[in-house]
């Protein structure tokens, strides 16, 4: 009932053999160093990949990639390269072997430190090395723009475009003048 959460696109392999899948059950676990998780199935081609090469990369998809998202959550990379499949392109990357999706407008690029089985799932706890961020969604204060971004969203059996924003954090308790403040601000933009 953790919903929505990120149908993130997990790449991994290498750039000669790159392999993506998705992955509804990844995020943060600490900030500082920054470990970051993924949950992946013993069965799935992308956990062995990962086993072998002990990296990936989470990437976070917009609302356009969704039907890419969706095949790669149903395909198997055993038997099609689902990059050529959904027309997703591997770009390199920085720190890691593994490929990210060039059109996703953040990528998350991971070196694992752990991997844990639990019953269904092995959990991939992960350092994140870089990342990725397309500067066309980048706001004035140096923040991801989420709406500019259009991040995909996934709940019970769907995807989600990400709505407006509503606030900010620390806006419940803003006092009157700092809002007034920030507001006019806002409207001389």
């Amino acid at each position: 009932m953790l919903a929505p959460v990120p149908p993130a696109l997990v790449s991994c392999g290498t750039m000669d053999k790159p392999n993506v899948m998705t992955a509804a059950w990844t995020g943060i676990i600490c900030s500082e160093p920054t470990l970051v998780y993924v949950s992946i199935r013993p069965s799935r081609y992308s956990n062995e990949l990962i086993r072998q090469t002990g990296e990936f990369v989470i990437n976070l998809p917009t609302a356009k990639l969704a039907k890419a998202v969706d095949m790669c959550g149903v395909k198997s990379g055993r038997d099609v390269n689902k990059f050529k499949l959904t027309g997703i392109t591997p770009a390199k990357c920085e720190k890691v072997s593994a490929p990210q999706v060039a059109e996703s407008p953040v990528s998350l690029e991971c070196k694992v430190k752990e991997i844990t089985s639990f019953g269904t799932h092995d959990m991939f706890l992960a350092e994140v090395l870089a990342v990725d961020v397309d500067e066309e969604y980048i706001n004035g204060r140096q923040a991801l723009d989420l709406q500019k971004a259009g991040l995909l969203a996934y709940a019970h059996g769907f995807y989600y475009g990400l709505g407006r924003k509503i606030g900010k954090f620390g806006w419940s308790v803003e006092k009157k003048s700092t809002k007034r403040k920030r507001l006019a601000k806002q409207q001389k933009k």
